[in-house]
């Protein structure tokens, strides 16, 4: 006898092993019909996963869990694009298709270039898939027996995607089944039941990717897309972005004549007189925030020693985002952080505990290699100027340093009406510099300034930074401050 024990707490008894959908079928017919997934003790799992012991079982529907619903419609919607694509283009080698903040992408090898012109064809043809509601199977295979069948495939990418793998077993999806030749992916999973479930999708976009960020390897299409549950949400979403594309600052600053980017220059600013207008007062808001919150100012060069570099641990973490450049036959760094800069300052003379704390503000102009397909407006460059600060302080100070950080970045938004924020608190990062024990110290001081202000956060593991942004902004955030977040951030 298996016990099944349901979020309400009433359990249902099976004589033998049961699958997710099975147990949905017993408590409903309507329940059965609208499920997408299964949490077993909660794992997110297929519909179709089979429960073989006593275990605590979630039917995951749209309604019940919004959220995790979306994420799988949108993955699953991303099999069903590149199944289209394959069905059009028969020689496209896929690569990955993972979900994004506002949809999905799949990256795919094909030398033939997919346009806009393309994506009609393409969501006529993932509708046929979605209307022959075609059932996600999965099955595993043994690694050595999984990583067999791909050589046999040849497809280089989805190999390397396997060896990345961590288990002792890969798992692949079918749309449709084994025998009839049907499509078929290495993936994790989950997936939804089947692509009836898919119905709301729409193709957004084109841009070029390299393998794994690895400019030396050859240039990628990264198709993008978006699904919803519901085709009323998807047309509300794709109103929203009509509406904003009236509103994008790119538009806008050349209606007003603010700034513009040139060929000779891509991804750097140029800055017209009107432009210069709003970022003098933009300079002076700043400079009153800073002096009433006690911050000197300093500035540093553009330009390093090499060796500044490897000292501070940007070269081992960061040098392919970087530029370089030769003079009198040494070798230096065009800065893409000021906080080497900054140390050097603080390097530059003996301090006593009596000046701690000391908050020494930057408004540096720093600059980074971005891949050419990620560069958008002023919201992503190569060159801009960061609002950045170090606080130099005693581990007892750290606390009310954060609160009075955290304060300063709150008023700056609000004076924008940006009222709407969250809170990420990021902990110790693979690649670091500093011991545990002082990471551990960092965090929790952190952690206490964030309860002394009553605020909620989430934890972000693994990216060393905090961050306080508006929960509306649509900007992925890397494990690297860009110019379009402030950041608070305590160096080790």
């Amino acid at each position: 006898m298996i016990k099944i024990t349901l979020p309400d707490s009433s359990v249902l008894d099976f004589d033998s092993p049961v699958a997710g959908r099975q147990i949905a079928e017993r408590i409903g017919s309507r329940l059965a019909r609208d499920a997408l997934a299964v949490r077993i003790d909660g794992r997110l799992c297929d519909l179709a996963t089979t429960i073989e012991s006593d275990a605590t079982v979630e039917i995951l529907t749209s309604k019940s869990d919004p959220d995790a619903s979306l994420e799988l419609i949108r993955h699953s919607c991303a099999h069903i694009m590149a199944e289209a694509i394959c069905n059009l283009f028969p020689d496209t080698k896929l690569v990955y298709g993972p979900t994004v903040e506002n949809g999905f992408y799949y990256d795919i090898d094909l030398d033939r270039p997919i346009t806009p012109d393309d994506f009609s064809a393409i969501e006529e043809e993932m509708g046929r898939i979605v209307a022959s509601d075609k059932p996600f199977a999965r099955y595993e295979l043994p690694r050595d027996e999984a990583m067999d069948k791909l050589q046999a495939e040849g497809n280089r990418y989805k190999i390397d995607n396997a060896k990345r793998a961590k288990s002792d077993t890969l798992s692949f999806y079918v749309t449709g089944s084994q025998e009839n030749n049907s499509f078929e992916d290495l993936c994790l999973g989950p997936h939804i039941p089947s692509t009836g479930h898919a119905e709301a999708f729409k193709m957004m976009s084109v841009a070029g990717a390299y393998f794994h960020g690895d400019s030396s390897e050859k240039m990628l299409q990264r198709i993008y897309g978006t699904a919803f549950t519901t085709r009323k949400k998807l047309n509300v979403y794709l109103h929203q972005l009509e509406e904003a594309k009236k509103r994008d600052h790119r538009l806008i600053g050349k209606q007003l004549d603010l700034f513009h980017f040139d060929e000779n220059g891509p991804g750097f600013p140029f800055l017209h007189p009107k432009g210069m207008i709003i970022w003098n007062e933009l300079l002076k808001f700043w400079h009153e925030l800073h002096n009433r919150a006690g911050y000197q100012e300093i500035r540093t060069p553009i330009i390093l020693n090499e060796k500044l570099w490897h000292q501070s641990g940007h070269w081992d973490n960061y040098k392919e985002n970087m530029y370089f450049t030769d003079i009198d036959e040494v070798r230096y760094a065009i800065k893409p952080m000021n906080c080497p800069g900054g140390c050097l300052v603080y390097k530059s003379r003996p301090h006593s505990y009596r000046e701690l704390p000391m908050r020494i503000a930057e408004l540096g102009i720093v600059h980074r290699h971005e891949a050419s397909g990620v560069l958008h407006g002023l919201m992503r460059l190569r060159q801009f100027t960061q609002d950045d600060a170090h606080i130099y302080c005693t581990p007892e100070q750290i606390e009310q340093e954060v609160i009075g950080v955290i304060d300063l970045i709150f008023e700056t938004y609000e004076a924008f009406g940006l009222t709407d924020c969250r809170l990420e608190l990021s902990t110790m990062p693979e690649k670091r510099i500093g011991s545990e024990q002082m990471w551990d110290k960092a965090t929790n001081a952190l952690k206490d300034a964030l309860a002394a202000k009553d605020v909620k956060y989430s934890i972000n593991p693994g990216l060393g930074l905090i961050w306080a942004r508006p929960n509306k902004s649509k900007i992925h955030v890397p494990s690297i401050p860009t110019s379009t977040k402030t950041a608070i951030v305590l160096k080790a």
